[in-house]
C-alpha cells in the first residue's frame, strides 16, 4: 500500500463530525453553514440538455472532450477575461469537476522530494495531492494583516528553488480574498525564475458582489504580459458554483498547452472522460450568462441581509467574492461545538482548513460560514447567531 496514505489527515468534515459526536443539539431545525454546496436551483434549459443527450449514454466520450465544448470553453474564458485568443485545441481541456482535476494535475506535475506551495488555509485537495505525489507541501499563511492573501513575500528563496507547483485560489476558500493582476504578475515572474508551474484555482470567480468589477483570472494576467502562449500558468474553473451544478461533475482545466498535453496523456490512462450527456448540458451552461448574474443577484440578498443582523456582534466583514464568511470568533472549535449544541446551527471551524506554521494555526480564531441555503435559511440562522452572541 502507498505509505503516502498514512499521511493524509482526516476530511474537515470527518474532524467536524468527531466534534460534535456528544453533543445534544438544541431543539431547533438544523441549519448547516458548513459544506459549500450551493442550493440554488440548477438552470432548467442544462437539465434539458442532460436529457436531451441520456441516449448517448453507450458511447465511449473522449477524454479531451467534445470539440464543440472546448470551443465553448475557449469562448467563455475569451469573453470573461479579455483574452485575444484561446486554441480550443491545444489549450483546454473538460474535466469532472476542479476537485479530481486539482488532485491528479500534481500526480502528473510534480517528481517526489520537490515542494508544492500552497495558501494557509486551503482546500483540502492540495495538500492530499502534494503528499500522494511524494512531495513536501509548504504553507504559506493567509493573515488578517495581509488581508487574508498568501503572504508571498515570507517563502524563503531555497523553497522557491525546490517548488515545482504552486496552488493559487483566487476568490479565496475560505477567506474569500482576490488576488489582483500584479500580484498574479509577480508570481508569474518568479515562476519564470525559478521554473514552476502555477495551478490557479478559480472555481468561485463568478461569485462576486459588483457587476462591473469581476475578479482578475491568471491567463488574464498572462495576457496583460504579452504571454498568449500562457507558458507555466494553467487554470480550474467549475459549473458547481457558477451554475449551481455540482453534481454534474463538469469543469475544465485550460492554459499552457505543453502542460495540458501532457496532463491529457496522464488522464487518458486514468480514465475520467466526462460522459457526453454531461457535455452537451455543459455547453448550455458555458454559453449563457443570465443565470450566472441571477445566481450573483441571490448571494447578494443573503449577504446583504446576514451581514444587516450580524452587525455588531461578530467580527466579520463582507468577503471580496465567493460565499463564504470567514468570522472571528476566538477559539473557533470551540464556537462551533457550542452553537451547535444552543443553537443547531453547523459551522466549520478554520482550524480544520489549515496547519500549524510559523508557530500558528491561521484558521484557530475563526469559522466558515457558507450562505449556500435559502435567504429565509441564512436570516434564520443569523438571527440564532446573533442570540447565540448575545447569551456567550
Amino acid at each position: 500500500m502507498n505509505p503516502n496514505l498514512d499521511k493524509l489527515q482526516p476530511y474537515p468534515f470527518s474532524k467536524l463530525q468527531a466534534l460534535k459526536a456528544d453533543l445534544q443539539p438544541a431543539s431547533k431545525p438544523h441549519i448547516a453553514l458548513s459544506i459549500g454546496e450551493p442550493k440554488h436551483e440548477p438552470p432548467e434549459f442544462v437539465r434539458r440538455e442532460l436529457v436531451a443527450h441520456l441516449d448517448k449514454i453507450a458511447a465511449y466520450p473522449l477524454t479531451k472532450g467534445l470539440e464543440t465544448l472546448r470551443q465553448a470553453i475557449a469562448d467563455w474564458l475569451c469573453t470573461r477575461f479579455q483574452l485575444a485568443q484561446v486554441c480550443a485545441d491545444t489549450q483546454v481541456l473538460p474535466v469532472n469537476g476542479t476537485r479530481e482535476a486539482l488532485f491528479a494535475f500534481a500526480q502528473a506535475m510534480v517528481t517526489p522530494g520537490s515542494k508544492v506551495l500552497m495558501p494557509n488555509p486551503f482546500y483540502q485537495i492540495y495538500e492530499g495531492a502534494a503528499l500522494l505525489a511524494g512531495a513536501e507541501p509548504h504553507f504559506i499563511n493567509c493573515l488578517a494583516g495581509n488581508r487574508f492573501k498568501p503572504d508571498f513575500g515570507s517563502v524563503p528563496e531555497s523553497v522557491w528553488r525546490q517548488c515545482e507547483l504552486l496552488y493559487l485560489c483566487s476568490p479565496g476558500n475560505p477567506t474569500g480574498a482576490l488576488l489582483e493582476i500584479d500580484e498574479l504578475q509577480t508570481l508569474i515572474e518568479l515562476a519564470d525564475r525559478y521554473d514552476f508551474t502555477i495551478a490557479s484555482d478559480e472555481c468561485y470567480s463568478e461569485l462576486y458582489f459588483d457587476e462591473s468589477a469581476p475578479p482578475a483570472g491568471l491567463l488574464q494576467a498572462c495576457e496583460q504580459m504579452g504571454r498568449g502562449d500562457y507558458r507555466r500558468c494553467v487554470v480550474f474553473h467549475s459549473l458547481s458554483k457558477r451554475s449551481n451544478l455540482a453534481g454534474l461533475r463538469s469543469g475544465f482545466v485550460a492554459g499552457d498547452a505543453q502542460l495540458l498535453d501532457k496532463f491529457l496523456l496522464y488522464r487518458t490512462y486514468h480514465g475520467c472522460a466526462m460522459p457526453l450527456s454531461n457535455q452537451y448540458a455543459s455547453i448550455a451552461a458555458w454559453q449563457d450568462e443570465e443565470h450566472v448574474r441571477g445566481n450573483r443577484a441571490l448571494y447578494r440578498q443573503k449577504f446583504d441581509a446576514v451581514l444587516d443582523i450580524l452587525d455588531g456582534c461578530l467580527e466579520v466583514q463582507k468577503p471580496q467574492a465567493s460565499f463564504y464568511l470567514w468570522p472571528r470568533v476566538g477559539d473557533g472549535e470551540e464556537f462551533a461545538r457550542e452553537l451547535y449544541r444552543q443553537q443547531n446551527i453547523t459551522v466549520l471551524p478554520g482550524s480544520f482548513l489549515a496547519r500549524e506554521r510559523e508557530g500558528v494555526n491561521p484558521g484557530s480564531e475563526y469559522v466558515r460560514m457558507a450562505l449556500v441555503a435559502t435567504l429565509e435559511e441564512c436570516v434564520e440562522a443569523a438571527e440564532r447567531i446573533k442570540e447565540f452572541c448575545r447569551q456567550n
